[in-house]
C-alpha cells in the first residue's frame, strides 16, 4: 500500500501529531546553530540581532490577517498546506545567500509562513479534539519533542560536517514539512455544524470579546511568555559567568522543553478540572517564583529545580491561553483570535528582549527580579479578569470554560 494510502488510514489525530512534530523543527535547528552560522559569514552582533527581531516584527504586522483568512477558507487545513509548501520554497533561497542582506530578507520570508502556522494550527487541531474527546495537549507535546530533536540532531551534524551542513538542514526539515502537511486531516465540522456544547454561546467576531475581561488573562500570558524569551537571550550567559559549566548549561536549558513536553502529555490525565484563567493565574505565580530563584543565583541542583518549572509557566499556561480563547470564541473566529494572542505575545516579547539587553547588562542575576515582577502583574490581570466575568460552569474541551 502507498505511503499517503497508509496514513490517509490513521486517525485525525495521529495525523495531526505527525506535522506538529514538524512545526517547530525549524526554530529548534535555528537555536542550535543559526548564530554560529551567521558569525561564521561574517555577520556582526548587532546584524545577527537585526536578522533575528525582523521576522518578529514582520509577524507582529500580519499574524491577524493570517488568521482571518484561515477562518475564511473552506477548512484551516487549506490554508496550513499553503503556509508549509511556501515555507519549503522559500528555503531554497538560503542557498543563495551569504551576506547581511540577502540573509536578512530569506530569513525574514521564511519565518512569514513557518511564524504564522501555530496560531493557526492550534485553532484547527483545538476545534478537532474539542468535537472528538480527544486530547490537545498530547497533540501539542509532538510539536516540542519534534523542537528538542530538531536542536539537538542539528548540533550534532553541525559538530559532524561543520556549518556547511546549517542551510541544507534548514531545507530539508522545510521541504519535510511541507510534504508531511499534505497528509493532515479536515479540521473543521462538516458543513461548520455547530456541534460542541455552548457553541452557540462563544463569540463570532472578535470585537464581540474585545474587552478587558477577555484581554487581561492574554496580556498576563504574553507577559509570561514574553520572560521564556529571556532564557534564550541572556540566562546562558549569565550562568556561565557565574561559573556554571558549560556542559551543564546545556542540560540546565535542556531541562525547560523536556519538562514541558512532560505536563503536554501528562495533562490529559491530571487535567480538566481547573479552569483556562486559572491555569494562567498558576503559570504566572509560578513565573514569580522561578525568576525570584533564579535572580538570587542559587546553587546549580537549585537552578534545575526552578526550570522545572517550565512546566507551569508555558505548558499549563499555554494550554490555558488556547482554552480560554477557545471557550469564548466560534469555530468563525478560531484562528484570528488565536492570531490575535499570538501578536500580543510577540509584542511583549520585542519590549522584554529591548528592556533585558539594558537590565542584564546594568545588573547582572539580578536583573530576572524584573521577570519576576511581570509574572506578579499578570497574576492581577488574571484576578481583575474574574472579578470583572466570573467563569461559566459548564466545562469545554480539556479545560472548564473561564
Amino acid at each position: 500500500m502507498p505511503l499517503p494510502a497508509r496514513l490517509a488510514r490513521l486517525s485525525p489525530e495521529v495525523r495531526a501529531s505527525i506535522f506538529h512534530f514538524t512545526v517547530f523543527t525549524t526554530s529548534g535547528a535555528a537555536s542550535a546553530y543559526f548564530g554560529v552560522w551567521m558569525a561564521g559569514k561574517g555577520l556582526s552582533t548587532a546584524e545577527i540581532g537585526i536578522v533575528n527581531a525582523a521576522p518578529v516584527f514582520a509577524l507582529l504586522l500580519i499574524n491577524l490577517f493570517v488568521g482571518r483568512l484561515a477562518d475564511k477558507a473552506n477548512d484551516w487545513r487549506q490554508v496550513i498546506i499553503l503556509l508549509s509548501v511556501a515555507a519549503g520554497a522559500i528555503s531554497l533561497g538560503m542557498f543563495f545567500v551569504s551576506a547581511f542582506v540577502g540573509i536578512l530578507i530569506v530569513w525574514t520570508l521564511l519565518n512569514i509562513p513557518t511564524g504564522s502556522l501555530p496560531p493557526v494550527l492550534d485553532a484547527a487541531t483545538l476545534r478537532m479534539t474539542e468535537r472528538n474527546g480527544t486530547s490537545f495537549s498530547a497533540i501539542r507535546g509532538w510539536g516540542t519533542l519534534g523542537s528538542m530533536v530538531a536542536t539537538a540532531a542539528t548540533g550534532l551534524i553541525a559538530a559532524w560536517l561543520g556549518a556547511v551542513s546549517f542551510v541544507p538542514v534548514i531545507v530539508g526539515i522545510s521541504l519535510l514539512r511541507a510534504l508531511v502537511s499534505l497528509q493532515l486531516p479536515r479540521f473543521r465540522a462538516p458543513e461548520r455544524a455547530v456541534t460542541m456544547p455552548g457553541a452557540e454561546a462563544r463569540a463570532g467576531q472578535l470585537r464581540q470579546v474585545l474587552k478587558p475581561w477577555f484581554v487581561l488573562p492574554l496580556v498576563a500570558f504574553a507577559l509570561v511568555q514574553a520572560t521564556h524569551f529571556i532564557i534564550t537571550a541572556f540566562v546562558a550567559l549569565v550562568w556561565k559567568e557565574q561559573g556554571v559549566p558549560t556542559g551543564v548549561l546545556g542540560l540546565l536549558i535542556a531541562t525547560s522543553p523536556a519538562s514541558e513536553a512532560v505536563a503536554m502529555f501528562a495533562w490529559r490525565r491530571i487535567g480538566g478540572r481547573v479552569s483556562a484563567r486559572n491555569m494562567i493565574l498558576a503559570a504566572c505565580l509560578a513565573t514569580v517564583l522561578r525568576w525570584v530563584v533564579v535572580a538570587t543565583s542559587p546553587p546549580v541542583p537549585v537552578l534545575f529545580l526552578a526550570q522545572m518549572l517550565h512546566s507551569v509557566t508555558f505548558a499549563i499556561g499555554y494550554l490555558g491561553s488556547v482554552h480560554f480563547i477557545a471557550n469564548w470564541t466560534s469555530e468563525d473566529i478560531a484562528a484570528e483570535a488565536q492570531g490575535f494572542s499570538f501578536v500580543l505575545q510577540q509584542g511583549a516579547a520585542v519590549v522584554v528582549l529591548l528592556l533585558f539587553g539594558w537590565l542584564v547588562g546594568m545588573f547582572g542575576a539580578s536583573a530576572f527580579f524584573v521577570a519576576a515582577l511581570m509574572g506578579l502583574v499578570g497574576a492581577v490581570c488574571v484576578l481583575v479578569s474574574l472579578r470583572l466575568k466570573p467563569p461559566r460552569e459548564t466545562a469545554l474541551g480539556a479545560a472548564p470554560a473561564s
